[in-house]
């Protein structure tokens, strides 16, 4: 059973004639490592916003296990799907770096011990236990960006979106991005990697997606092509 499914998708931004998506038929599995790839401007950035209900469709529909994805909330479908944007500074916005880790974990409702448990974890993990108590938006872009992944990270969703995560990353710790996103994959979690990083995307996607001009250009991973079984 998908997680995701997109059935002949499209969509055009406000004021503009031509389609930024068009005919997108997409199916996504809790239990890959997708990799969507293209130039500036193919619509990828676009395809992952409507898959979290940030954009609507104009023509199309969206199913989030087996249910239209309109008929979630914004915050229900945060729960399930974990989104890094591009830009790590869209999605910062707690007085410190530790509030940030804990600002969906304490709003769930979870045990103070297993938010501080988690938090503690992952400013570790991310080597970000020195700016704690910092200023999100005082830090370097590179330590922007390894917040905003340990923040979604924390909430263990079922999914996960992440727009170009190794930006601002150097070698080693986009090594460790590397190891911890495997790991969250062997529990089960599936995700979709937006990248430009080739390395990257060869390293860690079974099935890479590649778009242009607002369309699938080409899928490894469609059950017509006998790369899906190879």
């Amino acid at each position: 059973m998908p997680f995701l499914q997109l059935n002949q998708v499209a969509f055009t931004y406000a004021g503009k004639t031509s389609p930024a998506l068009s005919g997108i038929n997409l199916s996504l599995e809790k239990d890959d490592i997708t990799a969507m790839v293209g130039p500036n401007g193919s619509g990828k950035t676009t395809l992952t916003k409507l898959m979290i209900g940030v954009l609507q469709p104009t023509a199309g529909s969206i199913y989030l296990e087996q249910r239209p994805l309109a008929q979630y909330s914004l915050a229900e479908i945060g729960r399930r799907i974990g989104y890094v944007f591009q830009n790590p500074s869209l999605q910062l916005f707690c007085p410190t770096v530790a509030e940030e880790i804990s600002f969906g974990l304490t709003n769930q409702g979870c045990d103070p011990t297993v938010v501080e448990e988690r938090v503690g974890f992952y400013l570790n993990y991310f080597e970000l236990t020195a700016y704690r108590n910092a200023f999100p938006l005082y830090l370097s872009h590179g330590e922007k960006q390894r917040l905003a992944i340990a923040a979604v990270l924390a909430n263990e969703p079922e999914f996960l979106i992440l727009d170009e995560p190794t930006i601002g990353l150097d070698a080693y710790r986009k090594r460790l991005l590397e190891e911890y996103l495997q790991k969250v994959a062997s529990l089960g979690r599936g995700m979709l990697l937006v990248s430009h990083d080739i390395a990257f995307v060869n390293r860690m996607a079974k099935r890479v997606i590649t778009m242009g001009d607002g369309r699938i250009q080409s899928d490894s991973g469609w059950r017509g092509n006998p790369a899906y079984d190879a």
